[in-house]
């Protein structure tokens, strides 16, 4: 019998940037021709980018104005209350990232904010808030890693608990100066607006997806109105009916509702109808057998829809539920044109100064910076989601 040659193994070139090059910039006549043009673009674009920030523009404009950006018109000598909600977020979210992340990328991301707190324009007292909380975040951190898993686990009523407190320190009384909503803005009242709209509408988001799915008539036609009448309107609408039309649905003697609340309430309504058909697409995602299989083991409804169906459709709709927070987010910018001075609102305001005139690219580049990193953190936070629950892999 003829013995079959074992054969080398193909020859293959080291992964060097060269090769990988050759390969994907440089294949061919055309792309090469390709590359070449877009390097002389993009150089191009970068350059006069480089010369504009450089050489052009006036970046005093954030300087003098970086309080009103982040605090808007809270009273400066109440800023210490800001800097104790910042400590309380480093240090529980130190300890939820260090349940969950690998440290490399904490350091990297520590390291940069290090280098963002030396030379930036803020003052020194500001400088040392902001190293400080860094440290707190890093000693939790790394709390976070030897902490028993089962005490972990109670991070999220730790988050809970946190909410009253945080919102004492912004509010004020019991004690503290009480601080009128009028004087909320910029980052402060952006944020406060977007995680209290997102807390409420999801879980009234997950209510009306199962009305919707309801096999009782009543429940199934009203929650099918709601979502339907909400998302045939546009958010300016909804948010001009909380802001001028609430208060007319409620009794006489009720005190008047403030307007943060009102706001709140109008994009929360808005963003649940849509939130619905998200889960509701997850829901008729489960397969029918599951729940067959389910109730031939005795699990009433109840138990069924909270035990096998909600989590399975929850896992499935990640990705366009964190889509959808990310647009609840970006959305309170609406609120600028009810007089609320959050990033956009405030940004208005410090361009009205005659002093600032014209410095529109200056100021909406810092605010699309500082919605970028929102942004993009949440669009992490749903990925990592992801990744742990392993959704589209099995």
């Amino acid at each position: 019998m003829e013995t079959i040659p074992v054969l080398p193994p193909p020859a293959t070139e080291s992964p060097t940037p060269g090769n990988w090059a050759r390969k994907n910039l440089f294949s061919t006549w055309y792309n090469s021709i390709l590359t070449v043009v877009c390097l002389i673009v993009s150089f191009q674009i970068i350059k006069g980018i480089i010369v504009w920030a450089t050489t052009k523009a006036q970046w005093r404009v954030l300087e003098a104005n970086l309080p009103l950006f982040f605090a808007g018109r809270f009273p400066s000598e109440s800023y210490w209350r800001l800097w104790v909600i910042a400590a309380i977020i480093a240090v529980l979210g130190g300890l939820t990232w260090g349940n969950i992340q690998r440290q490399e990328r904490l350091l990297i991301i520590l390291g940069g904010a290090v280098a963002i707190a030396l030379i930036s324009p803020i003052d020194l007292t500001s400088r040392f808030y902001i190293l400080g909380i860094i440290v707190a975040i890093a000693a939790s951190y790394l709390a976070g890693r030897q902490i028993n898993p089962k005490i972990m686990s109670w991070m999220p009523g730790f988050w809970a608990l946190s909410f009253p407190v945080i919102l004492w320190l912004i509010k004020g009384g019991l004690g503290l100066r009480e601080v009128d909503t009028n004087d909320w803005g910029g980052l402060v009242l952006t944020l406060f607006l977007a995680i209290i709209s997102i807390v409420l509408s999801f879980p009234l988001g997950v209510l009306l997806a199962l009305g919707r799915q309801s096999t009782l008539p009543v429940v199934k036609l009203l929650s099918t109105l709601y979502i339907e009448i909400i998302r045939g309107l546009p958010l300016i609408g909804i948010l001009f009916l909380g802001q001028v039309m609430l208060q007319l649905f409620l009794p006489p003697e009720y005190p008047k509702l403030d307007r943060v609340v009102r706001a709140i309430a109008g994009l929360t309504l808005f963003s649940a109808a849509y939130l619905a058909e998200n889960v509701r697409g997850g829901l008729q995602a489960i397969p029918r057998g599951q729940i067959e299989a389910a109730r031939a083991l005795g699990l009433n409804t109840p138990l069924l829809t909270i035990l096998i169906v909600l989590p399975q459709a929850l896992r499935t709709v990640i990705p366009a539920i964190g889509g959808q927070f990310i647009g609840l987010f970006m959305d309170t910018s609406l609120l600028s044109l009810f007089g609320m001075l959050e990033l956009i609102g405030i940004s208005r305001a410090i361009l009205a100064n005659p002093s600032y005139i014209g410095r529109y690219a200056e100021v909406y580049i810092f605010v699309g910076i500082i919605y970028w990193i929102f942004c993009y953190s949440i669009s992490q936070a749903s990925r990592k989601i992801e990744r742990n629950l392993g959704v589209g892999h099995r």
